[in-house]
Formats: C-alpha cells, sequence, structure tokens
C-alpha cells in the first residue's frame, strides 16, 4: 500500500514538473516570438487602464496569443503599476517584453500644431477649433470667456500667444495648449525686454508687444524688420503719426475685403493710426520673436519713410526725407501701372 502511494506521489510530481517544464518552455517562446502585423497599429492606454486590461485588448487585436502570460510577466517585472497612458504606435517585430518596455516608456505618439505669425487671435482659435486632436473646453466662448478660463480675465487676448510648433499628446485640452503659447510669449517678452536697447520711446513690455505686432504684419521680410520698427521708433519720438495700413485693416475687422481706400484711412477707429497719434490699444496680431528683438534693437539709419518696391520682392525703400519718400512712391506706382498692363494682356 505504501509503495503505491509513493508510486503515485512520484507520478504526480514527475507530472508537475513536466508541466512546470512545458509551462517554462512555451513561457519562454511566448517571450520571444514577435509580433507580426501588416501595418503600424495605433494602440491607446486609457488612464487607470490595468495590464490585465491591456492583455486582453492586445489579444483581440491579435498581438498576443496566450492569456495571462503578458500580464503574468508585467507583474513579476514589477512593470505592471509602471505602464503609462497614452497613444503608442505599435510596429511590427516587437517581442512582448519589448511592447511591455514601450507602454512603461511613456514614448506616446506626438501630434502638433503650428501657430503662425501674423495671425489674429480669431485665426488661432480657428486653428484650435479645428483640431481634431485635441480635446475642446472652450469651443462657442468668446475671447473674454476664454481670458477667464485661462486665468487672466482682464487680459486683451490679441498678440498674447506666442507663434510656433506646438508638441502634444491626444487628450490635450485646447486650454492647456494655449496656456503653453500663452506662458512662452509672456517669457519671451520678458527676456527681450530685459535686453533692450536703452531710451526707447516705449513705456513697457505691453508697448512692446503692440509695436511688435504692426513690425510682424508690414514685413515678411525679417531682414527688414529692424529697419521697419526703426521708422516707427523715430516716428513715436518725434510725435509723428505711424500710418501703417495693417492697423487699419484691423480696426476695420469684418468690413475689410481685401483692398484698403482713401475713405478707409480716413474713417476713425481706435486702430486707425492716420488719424490717431501713438500705438494702437492692443497687439493686432501675434508677433514673432524676430519682431520684438526689432523693436528693442532698432536700426538707427535715420529713415522716417518707407513705401513697398512693388517688385515682387515683398521688400521695401526707406527715405529720410519726404522728398525722397515721394519719389520712391512714384517708382512704386509706375510698377504698379506696368504689372497691370502685363495682367491684361
Amino acid at each position: 500500500m505504501l509503495k503505491k502511494i509513493l508510486l503515485l506521489l512520484l507520478s504526480l510530481f514527475l507530472l508537475a514538473a513536466a508541466a512546470l517544464a512545458y509551462l517554462a518552455w512555451d513561457l519562454k517562446r511566448f517571450l520571444a516570438a514577435p509580433i507580426v502585423l501588416d501595418s503600424a497599429l495605433v494602440y491607446q492606454v486609457k488612464s487607470g487602464a490595468s495590464v490585465r486590461t491591456i492583455e486582453q485588448d492586445f489579444m483581440r487585436l491579435g498581438l498576443l496569443s496566450r492569456p495571462y502570460y503578458f500580464s503574468s510577466y508585467a507583474r513579476y517585472q514589477g512593470l505592471a503599476v509602471k505602464i503609462k497612458a497614452g497613444e503608442y504606435q505599435i510596429k511590427s517585430n516587437l517581442t512582448p517584453p519589448q511592447l511591455l518596455d514601450l507602454l512603461v516608456s511613456g514614448k506616446v505618439i506626438q501630434y502638433s500644431l503650428t501657430l503662425v505669425e501674423g495671425w489674429n487671435f480669431k485665426q488661432v482659435m480657428s486653428a484650435v477649433n479645428n483640431n481634431a486632436t485635441l480635446e475642446h473646453e472652450l469651443k462657442g466662448l468668446t475671447h473674454k470667456e476664454i481670458m477667464q478660463r485661462l486665468g487672466y480675465a482682464d487680459v486683451h487676448p490679441e498678440g498674447r500667444f506666442y507663434p510656433d510648433t506646438y508638441a502634444f499628446t491626444r487628450g490635450t485640452s485646447d486650454l492647456n495648449f494655449l496656456k503653453r503659447s500663452y506662458n512662452k510669449m509672456s517669457s519671451v517678452l520678458e527676456r527681450e525686454w530685459q535686453k533692450r536697447q536703452k531710451n526707447l520711446p516705449l513705456k513697457s513690455a505691453y508697448e512692446a508687444l503692440i509695436l511688435a505686432s504692426i513690425v510682424e504684419r508690414e514685413t515678411a521680410a525679417v531682414q527688414e524688420r529692424p529697419k521697419i520698427s526703426g521708422v516707427f521708433i523715430r516716428r513715436l519720438r518725434k510725435k509723428m503719426r505711424l500710418q501703417t495700413d495693417p492697423t487699419v485693416i484691423y480696426g476695420m475687422g469684418e468690413r475689410y475685403d481685401g483692398n484698403i481706400r482713401r475713405r478707409d484711412l480716413k474713417a476713425d477707429t481706435p486702430y486707425n493710426t492716420y488719424t490717431r497719434s501713438g500705438l494702437t490699444p492692443t497687439p493686432i496680431a501675434m508677433p514673432s520673436g524676430d519682431a520684438i528683438r526689432a523693436v528693442l534693437h532698432p536700426d538707427e539709419d535715420g529713415s522716417l519713410y518707407f513705401v513697398a518696391k512693388g517688385d515682387g520682392s515683398g521688400e521695401h525703400d526707406f527715405s529720410k526725407t519726404l522728398i525722397e519718400h515721394n519719389k520712391a512712391v512714384a517708382r512704386y506706382l509706375k510698377r504698379l501701372r506696368q504689372n497691370r498692363r502685363k495682367n491684361k494682356k
């Protein structure tokens, strides 16, 4: 009887040992087997998802072939609680341990949205609202309400956001996106203001931001910005009106149809620098870092006037006297007439 019991126990032991050996072999094979995909797969780990839930998703997607192996391995390695939420791009030939390392690394898919220099706040919000990756909390709110949500209830939004390309993950809120842009503009403006040229006719960093926005809209030629800034700085010193078309256009708002007419230059608005002296009440667009630096380090060549060359370069002719300026205007008008005649042919 005792012999039979010992044989039974030995048999059970051998069966258990064989089962464990098989499981060890199967697990090793599972961990070494690469995932085969026709193309990369995007998978989102939701916030708070357990490793068991993720494993079940992977099995449903055909990424894993054995139940419990992935989650058991993750727990054994102490990695189950280190998986980070977000979207991951899963490529073919990853082994299960490499897949787990990817989820722990937090190397989630990054999306991007570019805020273009020279845009006004309406254009900024149009780009933000139309971005399908951001989570939207601000749609339908007025500009004032948006600034309240950002924590700057008394701040006018125009020009307060830095033009740049911003990377973010799916699920980022439009509120947090705008906070990043706002904070970057504040940081850049303050840094450049501290390094400004002495004796500028600007009382604050905000006045520099206003003028930088005007310079931004006046020219896309980076090399010209210090010269255009210099013209405006000297005009401010001499109490001359800035007389710049982009401010008039901004003041016209929805009435602007692509053309600016003589009557528009005479129609008074808070932003018409032909009828009003000094700076506009607020910026008129988002200035780039180059425009801000140009305003705080203007060219000192003595020019008081400028007009487009009209040769397709986007550049301007600069003049120190009104007589020189009138000649430059005449050249511009001549080129304009020539171009019109060519277009008619």
